[in-house]
């Protein structure tokens, strides 16, 4: 069987992140691994009971998701509410939903406290960025889940004809 994609809920254009807003990924890739049954569609901090819409939130301080699975950084919102417990069990429910459905790839919205995988914000909420993980993609990552941003479909694109070209 094909592998299978855990993939972000506002990508899929679901109206689920933190402003109420989607973010849909307009790619035939996309449709057609919708058509083959590969894409499996979350928004980890919807599973973990979180709001639409939301406080904005990011990684206190500069750290990073991987910072925060290791209980040494909190993830905060604008307003100041502390929402760590929270993201851990977004991350905890992805994880447990892409082993349920045998996904081995993900495919999550960049800059995101918890999707983000090539960068996210400083925790100073000025718009700063910087190269790192978010809370879900650092525990994916760390479990052995190909974790990829919606900037680089093109390369879990190659991935899988490499991978599937492999299975035959």
């Amino acid at each position: 069987m094909a592998s299978r994609i855990l993939v972000s809920a506002c990508l899929m254009g679901h109206a689920v992140r933190y402003d109420g807003a989607a973010k849909p990924l307009l790619h035939p890739a996309i449709d057609r691994w919708r058509q083959e049954g590969r894409l499996v569609t979350i928004c980890p901090e919807m599973s973990a009971g979180m709001p639409v819409p939301r406080p904005p939130a990011e990684i206190a301080a500069g750290r990073t998701g991987a910072d925060v699975l290791a209980g040494k950084a909190r993830v905060l919102e604008k307003t100041g509410g502390d929402v760590t417990i929270e993201f851990r069990r977004a991350a905890e429910n992805a994880l447990a939903l892409a082993r349920e459905t045998n996904c081995r790839f993900a495919l999550l919205i960049d800059g995101s406290p918890s999707c983000g995988s090539g960068f996210i914000y400083d925790g100073s909420f000025s718009g700063e960025r910087f190269a790192g993980e978010g809370v879900t993609a650092a525990l994916l990552s760390a479990n052995g889940i190909e974790v990829y941003s919606d900037r680089q479909i093109e390369a879990l694109i190659a991935r899988l004809e490499d991978e599937d070209s492999g299975s035959r």
